[in-house]
């Protein structure tokens, strides 16, 4: 375990030595979920503040809803604490795999994010729900991931990413993450790591969520190759315009990350340090990297910061307990880092929200976790206590 805690610390030493020469600053989060990242320049706060009101819209068929959706508006799931963070839906998936990495996300049969709800026109027709497609093997469900701080995490450089990579488990520690792609460059966007930018994640969840169209994702959501009746699908494509979907990827863009909350009495702030370096001795930091580091970037609010994510943005493998759907280039057993920023916000953990307590969600972690999951179980009562406390207060 002690390897790992260097593993942790060496790299967090060499960041700080380069900080001066990069200028590198700290942003700390804000405790008040759903403000912007500080230092946003007047035109990006307005383009932030006209996203607020485009995310909490409610569309309706006219508008281009459906025909198959599952919400009619961005906030609708992304509501708790505030607007950007997470819900009580679940998007479900339903995909074929083929080992040992031949994943078919059923793209002839509009994907496999599927839909539990149909506009009026479809209903009447009794079409009331978008069924698994035949063939399936795997089947999953997601919660409502957090969108603050997405802005800092697409400004990590590849390179940074990547260095991290260790598919073929080179230094033996068990741990072998790799980067998920899509149509060939480096996601780091989706449970699968499975979208590469800000905009195509937007674009792919107002498509699968709520079925709207747009120029980065134009294909409607049939039940075969016959377009919808006009009564059924009023809306010309594409049903978002390139602005509106620019505005909605700014204000995601520029959401705030949340701050650590720390108590202001020492005994409790003594107890969640201890938290973190027990964390960090168990090995859990080997894939929940604590820091990352933005580059360059047309926007100063996330140029050439610090932030804390505890996240490497890597796919791993979890072991098949909690295996479900592949990805584009993800297996069933593997799935991207969750980033841990938030955390005390939740009611209920991992991917898929199986686990209603922290220590149950440790304990069903396999695969590659299995080292940390038993150095956890080592630890004792009042250890475990804190390592927990510390976890609570992200």
């Amino acid at each position: 375990m002690r390897s790992h805690a260097f593993r942790f610390v060496i790299p967090l030493l060499l960041a700080c030595i380069g900080c001066a020469d990069r200028q590198l600053e700290t942003v700390t989060g804000t405790l008040n979920p759903g403000e912007p990242i500080a230092g946003l320049d007047p035109d990006e706060r307005g383009r932030f503040d006209e996203g607020v009101l485009l995310f909490s819209r409610v569309f309706e068929a006219r508008d281009g809803l459906g025909p198959f959706f599952n919400e009619n508006q961005c906030s609708a799931c992304h509501t708790d604490p505030a607007s950007g963070g997470t819900g009580e839906q679940f998007a479900v998936r339903a995909t074929h795999f083929e080992p040992p990495a031949s994943c078919d996300l059923f793209e002839d049969a509009s994907g496999e994010n599927l839909q539990t709800r149909t506009v009026p026109a479809l209903q009447e027709r009794g079409i009331h729900r978008r069924e698994a497609p035949p063939g399936a093997s795997g089947r999953d469900r997601f919660s409502v991931p957090f969108l603050f701080g997405l802005g800092l995490t697409e400004a990590v450089p590849e390179a940074a990413i990547l260095e991290r990579a260790d598919s073929e488990d080179r230094d033996g520690d068990g741990i072998s993450g790799r980067p998920g792609r899509e149509s060939g460059q480096l996601a780091r966007f989706g449970r699968k790591a499975e979208r590469t930018t800000i905009e195509g994640f937007i674009a792919s969840a107002l498509l699968f969520e709520m079925g709207l169209t747009s120029a980065l994702r134009p294909d409607e959501l049939l039940l075969d190759d016959t377009p919808w009746a006009e009564e059924v699908d009023p809306a010309g494509d594409p049903e978002i315009d390139d602005r509106s979907l620019q505005l909605l990827a700014d204000f995601v863009r520029f959401l705030a990350p949340l701050a650590q909350r720390i108590p202001d009495d020492a005994g409790t702030r003594a107890e969640i340090a201890e938290g973190e370096r027990l964390f960090a001795e168990a090995g859990c930091v080997s894939c929940h990297t604590p820091v990352l580091e933005t580059g360059a970037h047309q926007s100063r609010a996330l140029a050439h910061k610090r932030f804390r994510i505890y996240s490497d943005l890597l796919l791993h493998d979890m072991g098949p307990g909690l295996a479900g759907a592949c990805g584009p280039v993800a297996t069933p057993t593997e799935i991207r880092t969750e980033p841990l920023a938030g955390l005390g916000f939740r009611s209920s953990y991992l991917h898929d929200g199986r686990a209603l307590g922290l220590t149950d969600a440790i304990r069903m972690h396999g695969g590659e976790a299995e080292r940390a999951r038993a150095a956890f179980d080592a630890l004792d009562e009042v250890q475990q206590a804190r390592l927990l406390r510390f976890l609570q207060s992200l």
